[in-house]
């Protein structure tokens, strides 16, 4: 994907409607173990949550989720699983972001200006530790160099906090996709059974199914009603009626 399509996208992503099932200040209360799994294992989270967004076909699995150039490149296809435990344990930001961009395009979800407000402070106090370690490193002050490794300390606190956060809240995200919450809005139809013409008629569809071992049961319809015919022999009996003509032709009295 390019610089310009990304930003594209992103400015796309900010005209958003819908919400996050919960927001990141929530996400604790929302599901605390789930939380405190992805603070400890936090890799191991954003794995089985990037296999779960792609509905469990690692088959669709694409490098940081086409979101950046190396997308494509890292032999995703031959071995998927590999790929994605690579991802996750060497780029674990971008693994985390990268499901995020996944769920936030496929339910088009914004953002909230708190969570915006969150990770740009998680951005800037990486940023500020990381020009402090600099400065120290080029002063060589022991107060500067303290503060800097303070800061480092502090900004890797929220940075792991943050990404804990932001792994339970798509969790909570796809429990809700996968009707978790309760009943999904437009459930899938079971497959309907058509009767074919190799089928008797009339078919049992509509019927209570029958026991198991006891054949379907079968629509007894009433005999047509019995019809009496004359006895054998013609012509019958009494033919012709009384005053009828005589046989014969032609008739007598007949001109040409």
């Amino acid at each position: 994907m390019g610089s310009q399509e990304y930003l594209n996208k992103m400015q796309v992503r900010q005209n958003y409607r819908n919400l996050w099932h919960t927001d990141l200040m929530s996400t604790i209360q929302a599901d605390t173990p789930y939380c405190c799994f992805a603070l400890w294992c936090a890799p191991c989270a954003s794995y089985l949550l990037r296999k779960r967004a792609l509905y469990g076909d690692m088959t669709r699995y694409t490098c940081c989720a086409g979101y950046m150039p190396c997308s494509g490149r890292c032999g995703e296809s031959r071995c998927p699983e590999f790929c994605l435990a690579t991802e996750v344990f060497l780029c674990f930001g971008n693994s985390v972001a990268s499901t995020r961009f996944m769920l936030q395009d496929e339910f088009n979800i914004q953002t909230t200006r708190c969570d915006n407000c969150i990770i740009g402070f998680m951005f800037c106090l990486q940023q500020l530790a990381c020009i402090f370690s600099i400065v120290a490193m080029i002063v060589g002050s022991e107060e500067i160099q303290e503060a800097s490794q303070l800061l480092s300390c502090l900004s890797d606190m929220v940075y792991c906090t943050v990404c804990a956060c932001m792994q339970t809240q798509h969790k909570v995200e796809m429990d809700k996709r996968d009707g978790k919450f309760g009943p999904q809005p437009m459930a899938v139809p079971p497959m309907q059974h058509m009767s074919r013409l190799d089928q008797p008629y009339p078919p049992t569809v509509g019927y209570p199914p029958p026991a198991y071992g006891q054949p379907p049961p079968q629509q007894a319809y009433p005999a047509p009603p019995q019809q009496a015919y004359p006895a054998p022999g013609y012509p019958p009996a009494g033919y012709p009626p009384a005053g009828y003509p005589a046989s014969g032709y032609p008739p007598p009295g007949y001109q040409k």
